[in-house]
């Protein structure tokens, strides 16, 4: 199931982070299933109070929606361990095609190695020129040879190495190359076998032989063992008993993990030679193979933006996700799409207000809590219905909002504006509401702080007036502004940064302070303070 994400702007407010929550709900009620509300930053003090008081949790935290390895359908061939024979790796690779390579793993699942057919295929020529195993485990001989031991019970063999002698009736001497140590490869050869016992050798194999009987239950410090294999199939499959550690490549691999983005993977690919990389997870564990060819069209994250449609205050790596739709109550922004997308733009004073009306549209009611958090959301965004973007239909799907969660809205909004802690840094308070707007040639940055008591927060204007300078400087800022819109005032005392001449023009007022001003009836940004300074500067 495909994960689409719905996410307000950064340094959400309570309307970005409920209209998140409420229209994901919607979709998902309607069978839209995968739908999950994700907020861009940390949430402010009012938001965390009503999440609390309505009993939800918090949106996922989103940092970035660039395409990452999770999001692409890559391999899961079957995972060996490094005991595992080499035949039984190559019997996997037959019959998985497009799987080029497969890897070893630890028994804790984390990488060991990885096997590929060309590595198989250059040790079992590499066996021609030296004929000898190494350490075989008598195990894995046993099973690639379909073979079985004929030496007494008594007699225990744990592994076998040697140099591989195949002793067949030559028109020379057959016994020659028989010495201590070595793997005997015979047939129905008595003479053969009494040398190899003879002198010590390390193993002897009757291939296709009935001298097993006249063997069976001798003690020797030499493993004999009986196959049905004629003497060439059993030469070659007794290299391939080797286990696959001893060929897996485990030096210099590059391995991925599954939140690497696909651009910074793509650069590494393109740095190296290899077919197919290793997949792990957030421990460590292989969870599967990536290779070139996934990296050619790869499946991009889901995304529905609410409460905003401008890339800045978007979430990063918008350009590489799909927008599926927007649903706002701003202006129009940058953001550009190649194809067509659902969009719903409505000038009201909330987005909360146009998701609750897409619930009435479809006949769907909200649950209780969740209704009394949207009411709250619209009474936050409207500034108790003071604001300038209020709506009849605002009012009016609050207050059926309200009903349904059993609340009065009037003790509701009280409750909403009494949330924040002026007790928080001054730094803390001037980024939690806080958006940059490009007006012509001019950049700035408008904080906003909603309050019943603006003298207290006034009181600390020092504080707010040093983290704006550095923020201005950090940023380049031509203006920084903060508004502490007073609720019971409404109005804004602003604090401001920069040119007092241009506030003094756009809201035409006498002469200001040096860096205070009180703006009777200004309480939004997007609806007074925004464009009010864009009409002066183009």
């Amino acid at each position: 199931m495909n994960t689409t994400y719905v996410c307000g702007h950064r340094n959400p407010d309570t309307d970005s982070i409920v209209s998140a929550m409420a229209y994901a709900a919607l979709c998902n009620m309607l069978g839209e299933n995968g739908y999950v509300a994700a907020r861009l930053g940390q949430m402010n003090d009012e938001s965390s109070f009503l999440l609390k008081r309505f009993g939800f949790q918090p949106p996922m935290l989103l940092s970035t929606v660039r395409t990452q390895i999770s999001d692409i359908d890559f391999d899961r061939p079957p995972l060996i361990g490094p005991s595992i024979p080499v035949s039984h790796a190559w019997e996997i690779l037959q019959e998985n095609p497009n799987i080029s390579a497969l890897p070893v793993t630890n028994e804790d699942g984390t990488l060991y190695g990885m096997v590929t057919a060309g590595g198989i295929a250059e040790s079992d020529m590499r066996s021609i020129q030296t004929p000898l195993i190494d350490h075989a485990p008598v195990f894995n001989v046993l099973s690639a040879l379909e073979g079985h031991i004929i030496n007494c019970h008594d007699d225990v063999f744990d592994f076998l190495s040697g140099e591989v002698v195949i002793a067949l009736p030559t028109a020379s001497e057959a016994l020659t190359g028989i010495h201590q140590g070595a793997v005997v490869l015979c047939g129905q050869q008595p003479d053969v076998v009494e040398k190899a016992l003879a002198e010590k050798a390390g193993c002897i194999i009757l291939c296709q032989s009935n001298l097993a009987e006249k063997y069976r239950g001798l003690s020797s410090s030499t493993c004999i063992i009986a196959t049905p294999y004629d003497a060439w199939r059993a030469a070659r499959m007794l290299y391939q008993a080797t286990p696959v550690s001893r060929i897996a490549k485990a030096d210099g691999l590059v391995c991925f993990h599954l939140d690497d983005y696909l651009d910074d993977v793509r650069d590494t690919v393109l740095q190296s030679r290899y077919r197919s990389y290793p997949v792990l997870d957030r421990d460590n564990k292989v969870i599967g193979t990536l290779s070139r060819y996934h990296l050619l069209r790869p499946k991009r994250k889901q995304v529905v933006l609410v409460d905003h449609n401008e890339k800045g205050q978007s979430v990063p790596g918008l350009d590489q996700a799909t927008l599926v739709g927007i649903i706002d109550h701003h202006r129009l922004g940058d953001v550009q799409t190649g194809y067509p997308v659902f969009m719903r733009n409505e000038p009201v004073g909330s987005t909360t207000t146009i998701v609750a009306t897409m619930f009435q549209e479809h006949g769907l009611m909200p649950g209780e809590k969740l209704a009394g958090l949207m009411a709250a959301a619209i009474v936050s965004d409207t500034v108790m219905f003071k604001s300038p973007t209020t709506t009849s239909r605002d009012r009016r799907i609050a207050e059926r909002l309200a009903r349904i969660a059993g609340l009065n809205l009037e003790q509701l909004g009280r409750d909403v504006f009494s949330a924040s802690s002026a007790e928080k840094p001054a730094a803390t308070l001037l980024t939690t509401d806080f958006k940059e707007f490009h007006l012509a040639d001019h950049r700035l940055g408008i904080s906003q702080i909603t309050t019943m008591d603006s003298a207290a927060m006034l009181r600390r204007k020092d504080e707010f007036l040093a983290e704006m300078k550095k923020m201005q400087e950090d940023k380049h800022y031509d203006m920084v502004l903060l508004m502490i819109t007073d609720v019971l005032r409404e109005g804004t005392e602003l604090v401001f940064l920069g040119d007092r001449e241009i506030l003094r023009q756009a809201f035409g007022l006498g002469e200001i302070g040096e860096s205070n001003v009180f703006l009777q009836g200004v309480v939004s940004r997007k609806k007074q303070m925004v464009p009010a300074l864009a009409l002066l500067w183009g």
